[in-house]
């Protein structure tokens, strides 16, 4: 009987020391990775769609709204309530009152007036202009006939009317961190990418080039007690096989894993407890310039799918770390179509296309890459010889990663491969085929076709989802046919984790976007 009442004792001081593991301990130091690129693209969210860059956003800045991983759903971020007209175009925002910029200040309705309208200038060609230009008027603003834009009111400091041109959910539009929200004042200061000053959970401290940018705990965040923090630490790694020591070293907290690691990290016995998978609603695939003659022949881009043995590329290389690539839309968008076969590897079908576009002995073209292990020169390298055994012989031009978006929004090239956020909404994605959306805002391969514009323009209108679902079904199969892109993977993304980091999130929009403010590091983290 005393041996049962010691060891229910027992039982419940380990109840009680497992719940006390589990209460967020406050202090300590957050140390991610930048795994995307030897430098950052740039600290003004505005200026830069890339995914490296809105790992420090998520810790910065804020948007109107954000992607709850726990629920997979988008919920308001910088307001508290939204509430739709009954044709479901005007949208009025009841806003946060008690949200505060790094310098103090509070935010208002004219705060986000402000950053839609900068996002819109046409002159600097803003990535998430393919976002704003939902709301009415801001075409307008993008071509210079107007100051502001219309469907932007504000009502008081707290209430701001928007209305959109579309019956869409605005929260897939106004999510992305390249729509955060500045203060007017900090940015018309100049150089505003120096010395960012936003709304988030941390305030910029120092950027040492190539090295890390550090961020230290605010501490008029509006969610009380958070963030639990004091340091956020971003380290700039590249290269996997640094992350790699890095993490084994205890020097960083989490590590992103490429295809080689993905199989290591699985296989061992304690690294595989901390391995965190995500089917991430990214595409890869090489995108073609039609500017290049050979490229704007449908039957050559279908010859390049069908050239290619794409699943041996994902099982041998990418190590099974994706998914093969149908078309555009990912497997986690509402209207994929599970029927959709992906193309055929069938080199005498690209052979015969090539000679019935005129280029029976081939062409040689230019395809610029980085070195990613996932989409960049190791999946170029794979794809050599098959586009060799057809006539067509590539030459690779390698850049650093952070320069390809750049490469691609100005379309300085006949082809380059990358990875392309393509969720969570599917009529978002396929905007980036639409004909009016420009280059700079996502259309990098100069999609043009009317039929595909009127399937989209239907499905903007449509109020039945399932119906809105079923054409851009359609226009996906048609993008598919016309073959703007070599489709090569849905990613599967893969983070390793140390056993002190708590609080992550299986961010399907990108795993590395964490919501830094619930991340809590305990007693055993080596960082002070």
């Amino acid at each position: 009987m005393r041996k049962l009442a010691g060891l229910a004792a027992l039982l419940a001081a380990f109840a009680v020391g497992a719940a006390d593991a589990q209460t967020p301990r406050r202090g300590g130091t957050i140390r991610m990775t930048a795994p995307y690129g030897a430098s950052m693209g740039s600290l003004d969210p505005h200026v830069t769609p890339r995914a490296q860059d809105d790992i420090l956003g998520k810790a910065l800045h804020r948007t109107l709204f954000n992607w709850d991983s726990a629920n997979k759903k988008l919920v308001l971020e910088l307001a508290t309530s939204v509430t739709a007209s009954a044709d479901g175009l005007v949208h009025t925002f009841k806003l946060r009152d008690d949200a505060y910029f790094h310098n103090g200040r509070k935010m208002t309705a004219d705060d986000i007036i402000f950053s839609y309208t900068r996002i819109m200038d046409g002159s600097k060609g803003y990535p998430a202009a393919r976002y704003i230009r939902v709301i009415k008027g801001a075409v307008d603003v993008e071509k210079n006939q107007a100051k502001e834009i219309s469907g932007l009111r504000k009502i008081d400091d707290t209430t701001l009317e928007i209305t959109i041109t579309d019956r869409v959910d605005p929260a897939y539009y106004f999510f992305a961190g390249s729509t955060a929200i500045l203060p007017r004042e900090e940015v018309e200061k100049g150089n505003f990418a120096a010395n960012p000053v936003g709304l988030g959970p941390f305030r910029f401290k120092e950027h040492i080039p190539g090295s890390r940018v550090v961020a230290t705990r605010w501490d008029k965040f509006y969610k009380p007690g958070k963030p639990y923090a004091d340091t956020f630490v971003l380290q700039i790694m590249a290269e996997a096989a640094a992350r790699d020591l890095a993490f084994r070293s205890k020097e960083i907290d989490t590590s992103i894993l490429g295809p080689a690691q993905y199989v290591a990290y699985r296989a061992d016995p304690e690294l595989s407890k901390g391995v965190m998978e995500v089917a991430e609603m990214f595409t890869r695939a090489m995108v073609l310039n039609p500017s290049f003659k050979p490229f704007s022949d449908k039957r050559v881009r279908q010859a390049i799918n069908h050239a290619i043995d794409t699943d041996l590329i994902i099982k041998r290389l990418v190590k099974d770390k994706a998914y093969r690539a149908t078309s555009w839309l990912p497997l986690s968008s509402p209207a994929y179509d599970k029927a959709l076969k992906p193309y055929a590897f069938d080199p005498d079908k690209a052979k015969k296309l090539l000679a019935e576009a005129g280029y029976p002995d081939g062409f040689e073209f230019e395809l610029t890459t980085s070195q990613n292990e996932s989409w960049g020169l190791p999946i170029v390298e794979a794809m050599i010889p098959y586009l060799a055994r057809v006539g067509i012989k590539v030459k690779p031009k390698l850049v650093e990663v952070t320069v390809l978006t750049e490469i691609a929004m100005k379309g300085e090239h006949q082809a380059y491969i990358g990875s392309n956020l393509t969720g969570p909404d599917s009529l978002a994605t396929l905007r980036c085929f639409y004909s009016k959306t420009p280059r700079t805002a996502c259309n990098y391969s100069s999609f043009n076709n009317p039929a595909f514009d009127k399937l989209l323009d239907e499905a903007a209108q449509s109020g039945d989802m399932a119906k809105r679902n079923d054409l851009l079904r359609q226009a996906n199969l048609l993008v598919q046919d016309e073959a703007p892109v070599w489709f090569f993977n849905y990613n599967k993304a893969v983070m390793a984790y140390q056993p002190w980091i708590h609080g992550l999130q299986a961010n399907p929009t990108e795993i590395t976007h964490q919501y830094v403010e619930d991340i809590w590091i305990d007693e055993r983290s080596p960082a002070k």
